[in-house]
């Protein structure tokens, strides 16, 4: 795959160290398909940003090996935004202002992406954003025609997370979240669950965004005695407030939504303190090949990341780019952003190969798929 990556500094090391690339691919032909990606690879969120670039990677390198697409190959331009908003904005205004981007892909932050919908950054660029990693309802609605989601949303996950605790005798609720569009978003979501149920929440204590200052919310959310948790929070804080609440005695049944990664929580918060975590998944179960998408995938990433192990968060983004590169199919030769965004609209119940996304003139929500899995005994998540 030829791959340019732009950034400045220590940044450019980290984000080509992080992708595997031993250097900077020289100016590419014009007939190439450029796709912008501003992920995270450092900070906070950096283990899931490199996972979000590894699954549209390999797929996207499997669709060059093939020829390409109507005979261009597909250029895959990664940035680093470190999870700040004012980079995202920044970085995506540079991207869009390069006519030969035909569409962005796999972005992160609900606060990131909403900045660019309040700047009017999309509206400006006009393409579309496929597959951003992040289920916030300020993406969703009010309808914008930018964005593309594969995943199901945090009001879709908090919604089965209170299902699932309160058909268990369950009453006291409490959230730990982030303290930003993301945690409320989430927030939001189980408020809106446990009043359908003619519930309130028990407490709810938030911590501020990109640290792991967790202390105040253990302390908050202890003394409240609360018989479940909803953690609506990254790989870092999640599992600082994990190990923090287990060992001063905390025996609530602890949830996460999809965007943290079981592997990085057990190994911050040791395995002791992270068994038993439930984490609602926006995907199916990525670790059995069952379904050809999931055998397609296992079978890329041993032959293009070798050095990578299967993950929740690469095979969602892995969904994406299949997702993408059918609408540049679709598109025709030499596609503009506005034939790209047409053609994702045309893309009503197609299978990814067990996958299925539904998209339409009127709907840019592909999937509402929600199933919740549990850490187990060994760390290995369990259906």
């Amino acid at each position: 795959m030829r791959t340019t990556l732009k950034t400045w500094g220590r940044q450019t090391l980290a984000v080509l160290a992080l992708c595997g690339l031993g250097g900077v691919v020289g100016v590419a032909h014009a007939a190439d398909l450029v796709i912008g990606q501003v992920a995270p690879l450092s900070g906070v969120l950096a283990s899931t940003g490199h996972q979000m670039v590894v699954g549209g990677k390999i797929y996207f390198d499997h669709i060059n090996a093939q020829g390409g697409v109507h005979g261009a190959k597909i250029r895959h331009e990664v940035v680093d935004d470190g999870y700040k908003v004012a980079e995202t904005v920044r970085l995506t205004r540079e991207m869009l202002a390069k006519p030969e981007v035909v569409a962005l892909f796999g972005f992160a932050g609900t606060a990131n992406v909403t900045q660019l919908l309040m700047d009017g950054v999309l509206d400006v660029g006009g393409a579309a954003l496929v597959a951003p990693y992040t289920g916030g309802e300020s993406l969703r609605n009010p309808f914008n025609p930018w964005i593309f989601h594969v995943r199901a949303g945090y009001a879709d996950e908090t919604e089965h997370m209170v299902q699932q605790v309160t058909t268990l005798g369950m009453s006291r609720i409490a959230v730990m979240y982030q303290d930003d569009g993301f945690g409320k978003a989430g927030l939001l979501g189980v408020e809106n669950a446990l009043a359908k149920r003619k519930l309130k929440l028990a407490v709810a204590a938030g911590y501020e965004r990109n640290t792991d200052k967790v202390e105040e919310a253990v302390k908050k959310i202890k003394a409240s005695d609360a018989q479940a948790i909803i953690m609506i929070s990254v790989n870092k804080s999640t599992a600082a407030f994990v190990k923090l609440y287990r060992e001063t005695g905390g025996g609530a049944q602890l949830y996460n939504i999809s965007v943290v990664d079981p592997a990085e929580l057990v190994k911050l918060a040791g395995l002791k303190n992270a068994h038993g975590l439930g984490i609602s998944q926006v995907v199916p179960y990525p670790f059995m090949p069952n379904t050809p998408v999931v055998r397609e995938y296992h079978a890329l990433l041993k032959k293009y990341a070798p050095g990578e192990v299967v993950n929740y968060t690469s095979f969602e983004e892995f969904v994406g780019a299949k997702v993408l590169v059918e609408a540049l199919r679709r598109a025709g030769a030499n596609p503009t952003r506005a034939r790209v965004v047409k053609a994702l609209e045309s893309m009503n119940s197609f299978d990814t190969g067990g996958v299925v996304v539904n998209y339409s003139p009127a709907n840019r929500i592909g999937s509402r798929y929600v199933e919740v899995t549990v850490i187990g005994s060994t760390g290995k998540l369990l259906k």
